[in-house]
Parts: structure tokens; sequence; C-alpha cells
């Protein structure tokens, strides 16, 4: 059963998924969505409440501004230090080392959000062979003419040799904060909102080194989305199940608990893990060499060991998750929000799996057998009736992982920003949180089904 997350809005647990999936039991019928907008790289979604931006191409890197970057060409162009900008030392706060690096910076145009925003979460793809890692910040202007600084969104690395992937606490101009891996409006009452922003990477690398990392995608996804408790029911209009694999976290309870616990909290990438493998990648046996070779399902490990937050101190943190997705082959991920089942119906008919996040008592999911505060979970499927076919990492074993669960209390715990708990108390929910994975084979039906949920 998943455990209780801290120091979030709505923090996610960890999850689970990969062994055997079912079969498709029809194909979807077409669906309809919001067209994107935003010069082909970003759109609005869910009645204009979420703005998902990125950036992805050589044409869209190019508008940017470098200092000591280039734009690498290929299939998936993305940045990578040229000349470096210049030296700095980092002195990293989980390992008490400092270390010079040598760094190159891009950073993007001004994007305007539509609508503006209470929340937004950056997110990227990228790849940092051993001797470097990346930093990516967020600065935006107010609707009332104010700016933020420049709030560190993620110091991240594939590994955890060279520096601890971290998010920084303690982030605020006393309108806004940064809760782990989350820009947040301290009052969304009063009215205040961010009405654009910018991203900046900067690229670091040992001194004298040849090595950099490679950034092929970076964006955010802003969001205003309103208090509310239950959210209005979609139509079903799809019947298909996607052969993912199935994963139990709860197979590898004390396992490692140096990553957050042990797999009591592992759903976050367990989830991220069954997708991973159903695009048909995983970690080699050198990569899991680490691993005790006595434990199920070690790639589990793996993945748990390389999303961990070292601040956060836990595997929950949405980015670090599909930056980790994207360490494997020709992987792409983002991190956004949809409107409605409808959204993720159109995703499954494509083929494209999505990760929720959703917190409910165990009397509002049918099935389920626990609550949690944070639990993130794989949608692979609808069922005739329109019900949610998910794999659920909070399992007793990967035989048990595929559930079937009701329609309506599934979308409502999934998009509601507001709930109560056990105990009567008003808590927050995650308003449509999701992860989006998928593999350099795109399908049309699959880019456009991308396309109509903002994602380009």
């Amino acid at each position: 059963m998943p455990r209780s997350a801290s120091r979030r809005t709505v923090l996610t647990a960890a999850l689970a998924a990969a062994a055997a999936g079912a079969a498709p039991t029809a194909s979807a019928s077409a669906l309809t969505a919001p067209a994107a907008a935003d010069d082909g790289h970003g759109g609005s979604l869910g009645g204009s409440l979420v703005d998902y931006r990125g950036w992805a191409t050589a044409h869209a890197w190019r508008r940017g501004s470098a200092r000591g970057t280039r734009v690498a060409p290929g299939r998936r162009p993305g940045i990578v230090i040229g000349r470096p900008a210049g030296r700095t030392e980092y002195a990293d706060p989980h390992t008490g080392t400092t270390s010079s690096w040598e760094y190159a910076t891009w950073t993007s145009p001004v994007h305007r959000l539509s609508p503006p925003a209470t929340e937004v979460v950056a997110s990227w793809n990228a790849s940092a062979p051993a001797g470097t890692w990346l930093m990516v910040e967020l600065r935006g202007t107010y609707n009332d003419g104010g700016r933020t600084p420049w709030y560190v969104m993620g110091r991240w690395a594939a590994g955890d040799e060279d520096i601890h992937r971290t998010t920084v606490d303690d982030q605020t101009d006393g309108k806004s904060s940064i809760w782990t891996d989350t820009f947040s409006i301290d009052d969304a009452a009063s009215g205040l909102r961010l009405v654009d922003y910018q991203l900046r990477v900067t690229l670091y690398r040992r001194p004298g080194s040849d090595a950099t990392p490679l950034v092929w995608r970076v964006g955010a996804m802003g969001s205003d989305v309103p208090d509310r408790f239950e959210v209005p029911a979609s139509t079903p209009r799809l019947s298909r199940e996607l052969a993912v694999p199935r994963y139990s976290q709860n197979i590898h309870v004390g396992r490692y608990p140096e990553y957050d616990n042990g797999g009591e909290a592992w759903c976050s990438p367990t989830s991220t893990q069954m997708i991973v493998e159903y695009r048909g990648r995983r970690p080699t046996a050198g990569d899991l060499e680490w691993v005790n070779p006595d434990f199920d399902d070690p790639q589990v490990c793996h993945a748990a060991r390389f999303t961990y937050d070292y601040q956060y101190e836990g595997c929950g943190n949405w980015p670090f998750n599909t930056a980790y997705a994207s360490t494997y082959r020709g992987m792409h991920g983002v991190v956004t929000r949809l409107g409605s089942l409808a959204d993720a119906e159109l995703l499954v008919a494509a083929g494209i799996p999505l990760v929720t996040s959703q917190s409910f008592i165990e009397s509002e999911l049918d099935g389920a057998g626990y609550g949690t505060s944070g639990h993130l979970m794989t949608v692979v499927g609808f069922t005739r009736e329109g019900d949610v076919v998910a794999n659920d990492p909070a399992s007793p074993d990967n035989a048990a992982v595929r559930h079937v669960y009701q329609r309506r209390q599934w979308e409502n715990i999934w998009l509601r920003t507001k709930r109560y708990d056990a105990s009567g108390r008003v808590r927050s929910g995650t308003g449509g949180i999701c992860y989006v994975l998928w593999g350099s084979e795109v399908s049309p039906a699959q880019r456009a089904a991308l396309a109509a949920v903002g994602i380009r």
C-alpha cells in the first residue's frame, strides 16, 4: 500500500508495472480534443485550464538565447555544450563535496500562458554521461507586473556518482513558492497569476572534458485548475486494453530503504518502468549489477534509485521520473495535466498508456483496498462499459497488478483539486496530473493524439 508523501501540494508515493499484459479488446473509435497552439509546440486543453509548451526542434532551440551551447543535429536535435561560457563551483548539499564545473546555458523565449497559471511544472528529456549534469530554472511575470526570481526546478544527473539529483527547498518571493517540483502561487484566491515564463537550462561538465549533456526536450505545463471537489462525468468512447507489463511495488518492501524506505513508496518509478518496458526498453545486465541477484524485478530497484530526489527524499518527483524514462533509447516524456478521461482515452486509443496521480480514502475507490494521500498507477485501457483498466503497483504481487476501477470514481479522484480525508478534513487533490511517455517510433495516430492533448 502506498504511504503518505510529504512536502508537496499533492505528492506522489511510488508505483509499479511490467510482466504479463492483457491483450487489446477492441479498436478505438475516433475521439476529438482541443487543437494544439503556440507555434506548433504546445497548447491548452481541459477547457483551457492547461497549457503545455515544449522546445524540441532545431528551429525551437535556435529561437532561444545561447551562452556557450550549440544545437546538435540529428533525429532528436538538442542542445549541448559548445564552448563553455564559464566555470563555477558547486557545493553538493547531499555529499558535502565542492567541485569545479564548466557550464553553458540556453534560455527559452518568453512563453505567454493561456490561461495565466497558478501552478507550473517543468520537465525535460536528456542524456547526461558520467562527469556531466544539468539544471533547469524558471522565471516568470505576474499579472500585477512583478517578476519572479529565477527558481531552480531541478538539478538533475542521470547517475548519482557526480552529484546527487535534487530539488531545492525554501524558494519563495512572498508571492509564489516552489514545492519540490512545482511552482505555485501562494494565494490563488487573491487573483494573482503567472502570465508568462522562461526556462533556463544550464549544462555542466568537468573542466577540460569533452563530455556534454544532450537535452532534446524541455518544457513546462502551466495550469489554472479551479478548486473543485467533483468534476463533470465524461462519456465513454473507447474499449481497448494495452499489453503493458505488470510490476508490484509491494514485493520490494524493505529493499534498499535508502531510496524512500524501499518498495513501500515506489509507486512512481514502478509505474514509469512499466511503460519503459512496454516500449521495448530496459536496463542492461551491466546496469543491474549493483542489485542483489536474489531480488525479483531488479529493474524496479534500478528505477527507484535513478529517480530518487535527495532533497525530497523520495522517488515521486514527477519530472525526475520522465527524465529517467528519457535516458532509454528513443524515449520521450512530459509531465502535464489532462482535462478528462476522454483525453486519456485518446492516448490509449493510439497505443500510449499514461501514469496518473490520485489521492483518495478507501471508500472512494472500490476494489483498491486502501486509501492514500498520493499514489500513481498506469492507465492501460478501458472496458466496454468505459471503466478504467489500471496497472496498480500497490498490489501484493505482479499477478494481482491489473485492476478495473469504476470510471466515475476514478475520474473524480484523479481530476479534483480538493477532497476530504478519513477524518473529514479538507485536503488537496492532483487536478489531473500525469506522465505521458512515448518512444521515437511514433505513428501518425500517436502523433495526432499527442498533439490533441497539447504535446508536440
